[in-house]
């Protein structure tokens, strides 16, 4: 009770929309009752009357309410109006007309702002999942698929829609048409509506009952999606491996596993919520037909029960059974949602580590240097583990990370933007520990261009001017012109506007990584890290790439990660990191007459480039 509690809080915001749409129902099981009694004066006129052309009026007869709710033939004409029956029956015909007339836009009015509701919950829970995921540090989605992930947004955001969309208008609404077509029977006669209610209890069992098995197995089906959907992802994503490795039978057979488990599941899923609606109707029609037969019996021994009130009585009494069973069906779809519910809050819930403190201090730039002191850090569950990490690059200066892979150079990166924080030590620019600064600022002067580039599917100008719309085309130019991209831009179809496929799909990799070096200088940032940026080009590639980080250099504080040593010649001071430790420092020809592990990486590449 608790997670839906939590979950109608969303309906907050749309208020203005919720509650003309519960108005709406209301006025729907008014109106939906009102019709079910125009079979009343139907009755009376068709079939209790002996005259067809007749003045049957009584002008001595004193109209009351009380003989109106004992649907006294009389009183009731009196309302129909007209002094003959034909008159009265067409009477009759407008009223049932207005009456579904009336009904039926009461039902659009429900309709309308029910989906208004639901879609602007549906909106903003995505934006909350999205907005969530921006938050949470790296650390989260190590070890989470990308296609769960992606299944949250989607598949489970759009089940929610049954706790607090259709599955509760149901809900409010079949309640009310329930509550309304239960006052008429209880109004047409007590006695025989009491009988009728033998129905709610066993009803509301078995609706509890089922609600709870679908909730579990409705996890089950949404796990199964997120594999589906994990598989897709990956497929699609690694789409050249796939076919590179001739594995499309085998990502096939993959894929047909995963799809058949969600079947399954979603099969008996189904099984178990097909139960309700016919268990419900049964036991309304088990009841609906004792109540035929005693009031039946009433009727043909001339007891007080006249064909009108007990035709009213009968499609009421049977009304109340299509609300009983859609109740059923809204609880299925409400558990479905609380399922999809209980997924997303647990993202939502999960706490961001990498936050700013209270009034944390703005940066704007470098003035002096970043240093590292004793820093330590480990991924959990001792799985690696940087060790008294200790250095200082002053404002201006190169520092190049080398070392085998795996070594914890990417790390020792990763720890200035503060994608992860330290276990002990700290690091400072100017003194101030990073901590202590916004992250917004922090990483506003950085600029970093990773081993993996990362594009987008969007112009080549919108990637370069990432997340600014109005970008100045000329400072694009310009920052192309300096990675040497400008050039094959160019010759692109539409130049700067040509899109580039998902991931840069179009380019080259050393096309990627131009623009990648682009995108970093549009920011203009005081600091640069490149992360082994020329470790997969070709060389003709590499020495484009390397003239453009040459470029950068002036008037800028640099981290550079570097696989091929020949680029990091002249960097200032050189960290040789090995197993998360830094084991050598100096400048190039300062480590190669330590003659340690720096000489014997450059003797390798020396002898291999031979």
């Amino acid at each position: 009770m608790k997670l839906y509690i939590r979950l109608l809080r969303y309906l907050k915001p749309h208020l203005s929309s919720f509650v003309p749409a519960v108005i709406c129902m209301a006025l729907l099981a008014v109106t939906s009752s009102l019709s079910l009694t125009t079979i009343v004066p139907i009755t009376q006129l068709i079939f209790e009357q002996s005259s067809a052309d007749t003045t049957i009026v009584d002008h001595h007869y004193e109209f009351s309410i009380k003989d109106l709710s004992r649907f006294d033939k009389r009183a009731v004409m009196r309302v129909i109006g007209g002094d003959t029956k034909y008159q009265q029956l067409a009477h009759v015909c407008v009223l049932i007309i207005i009456v579904f007339f009336v009904k039926n836009l009461f039902l659009y009015g429900q309709s309308y702002f029910t989906v208004k509701v639901e879609q602007g919950v549906i909106r903003d829970f995505r934006d909350e999942i999205y907005r969530k995921y921006h938050q949470l540090p790296l650390s989260f989605f190590h070890g989470r698929k990308a296609g769960e992930l992606i299944s949250r947004v989607t598949n489970d955001v759009t089940l929610v829609r049954g706790a607090v969309g259709y599955g509760l208008a149901d809900l409010i609404k079949n309640l009310f048409l329930f509550i309304f077509y239960l006052a008429l029977a209880l109004w047409a006669s007590w006695r025989m509506a009491l009988a009728a209610l033998i129905v709610f209890p066993p009803s509301l069992f078995l609706i509890t009952l089922l609600g709870r098995k679908l909730r579990v197995n409705s996890i089950r089906t949404q796990e199964k999606m997120a594999s589906v959907t994990t598989v897709l992802q990956e497929t699609v994503s690694g789409i050249r491996v796939v076919k590179a490795f001739c594995m499309e039978n085998f990502e096939i057979s993959r894929f047909r596993k995963f799809a058949h488990d969600y079947y399954r599941t979603m099969v008996k899923l189904t099984r178990i919520s097909a139960f309700g609606a016919p268990l419900t109707e049964l036991l309304g029609v088990l009841a609906g037909a004792l109540i035929l037969w005693y009031g039946g019996r009433q009727i043909i021994s001339g007891g007080s029960l006249t064909t009108s009130t007990f035709l009213l009585f009968i499609l009421a009494a049977f009304s109340m059974m299509d609300p009983i069973k859609k109740l059923s069906q809204a609880n299925m779809e409400i558990q479905q949602g609380l399922a999809a519910a209980g997924r997303l809050f647990e993202i939502i819930d999960s706490p961001p580590t990498i936050i700013d403190k209270p009034n944390a201090i703005v940066i704007s730039t470098v003035n002096k240097s970043i240093k590292y002191e004793k820093v330590c850090f480990d991924y959990g569950k001792h799985e690696f583990r940087l060790q008294d990490i200790d250095f200082e690059l002053c404002k201006g200066q190169i520092l190049a990370l080398v070392g085998p892979s795996g070594g914890g150079k990417s790390t020792i990166v990763d720890l200035l933007p503060r994608f992860y924080d330290p276990t002990s030590g700290r690091i400072t620019i100017d003194g101030i520990d990073i901590r202590d600064l916004t992250l917004n600022s922090l990483r506003s002067i950085m600029g970093i261009v990773t081993q993996e580039t990362i594009l987008f599917n969007d112009t080549i100008a919108n990637n370069i001017a990432y997340g600014q719309a109005d970008a100045d085309m000329d400072k694009i130019i310009e920052v192309a012109r300096t990675a040497f991209a400008d050039e094959f831009i160019m010759k692109m179809p539409h130049g700067y506007d040509t899109i580039i496929g998902d991931r840069g799909v179009k380019l080259s990799g050393g096309q990627k990584q131009r623009l990648a070096i682009a995108r970093a200088l549009f920011k203009d940032p005081p600091i640069l890290i490149f992360d082994e940026a020329t470790s997969a080009l070709d060389t003709e590639s590499e020495i484009l790439i390397q003239k453009a980080i040459d470029n950068l250099l002036s008037g800028r504080t640099v981290i550079v990660i570097a696989h091929r040593l020949s680029t990091i010649r002249g960097a200032g001071q050189i960290l040789v990191v090995n197993n998360g430790r830094i084991v050598e420092r100096g400048t190039h020809a300062d480590l190669l007459n330590q003659n340690g592990l720096y000489k014997k990486l450059h003797d390798i590449q020396f002898n291999e480039s031979r």
